[in-house]
């Protein structure tokens, strides 16, 4: 038999399965590809926030990603936590050596409680090495922020957020409206500096949405790695996401996961 598309993930490990490399390998099983893991770093998680962090040594990054790489060969990638400069440098040099391959990064630098999974020092590192490399950028509102100081309080401000992204060099961003007071919709921003595709869905109120982002990017990526465009990947992992958040489930005594099953169990 062929083998599906291969779906590379450079992430942390969430130990509660909601987010994280866990989070990754549920998205891409669920929407048909093969996904293979690089770890960068450990979290002690749950439903109540991230208790502890140990990033894995840069030998350990660059052995995963040369084994998988030279072996088996990959058709698009996702970063994700990446939380030390380091890391991040040695991730950007292991992608400009897999040139062709789209990369879908998602500049992790806060959990879903508030935890803060980069270190500050590794933001000039994100910017000037990781950005670059990116077929698609993802940031949430927070990290827009975090790597260029814009504050996104309306709709009409994610367009100077993409503006202040795409200038460290992305072939596209998506700006993820997702925690913008917008009543009913959920909207994202997606464009290349050319074309702008404004995405709406409608927005859930359900409190369990740990993985959110995580899902999104590798959902993307499943859809690069299938042959999509750029517009129509994110279309289809914007849909997807969707009904993840929607079936989200409570899970221990705080804020549980997306369902990244629910077109199974539907």
């Amino acid at each position: 038999m062929t083998a599906p598309p291969l779906v590379l993930t450079v992430a942390g490990s969430d130990s509660g399965g909601g987010a994280g490399i866990q989070a990754d390998l549920k998205t891409m099983l669920a929407l048909g590809v093969h996904g293979m893991s690089v770890l960068t770093a450990v979290t002690a998680q749950n439903s109540r926030g991230v208790q502890g962090v140990w990033e894995l040594p840069e030998e350990a990054v660059r052995a995963q990603y040369r084994a998988v790489v030279d072996d088996i060969g990959v058709h698009a990638v996702k970063t994700g936590m990446l939380a030390t400069a380091p890391l991040v440098e040695t991730v950007a040099g292991l992608l400009a050596g897999t040139p062709g391959v789209p990369v879908v990064v998602d500049p992790v630098g806060v959990s879903k409680h508030g935890d803060p999974l980069l270190a500050a020092s590794a933001l000039e590192s994100v910017r000037a090495k990781l950005l670059p490399a990116a077929t698609v950028a993802t940031p949430n509102l927070d990290e827009v922020t975090q790597l260029t100081g814009v504050h996104v309080v309306y709709e009409s401000d994610m367009r100077t957020a993409a503006e202040a992204v795409l200038s460290y060099g992305p072939a596209w961003v998506l700006i993820k409206g997702g925690h913008l007071p917008t009543g009913r919709e959920a909207v994202d921003l997606l464009t290349d500096g050319t074309e702008e595709h404004w995405l709406r869905a409608p927005r859930h109120d359900n409190r369990h949405t740990h993985g959110t982002g995580c899902t999104l990017a590798s959902a993307i990526a499943a859809g690069l790695a299938r042959g999509l465009a750029v517009p129509e990947a994110v279309r289809r992992a914007k849909e997807y996401v969707t009904g993840a958040i929607a079936a989200g489930f409570a899970l221990g005594a705080g804020i549980g996961p997306v369902d990244h099953g629910w077109r199974f169990r539907g």
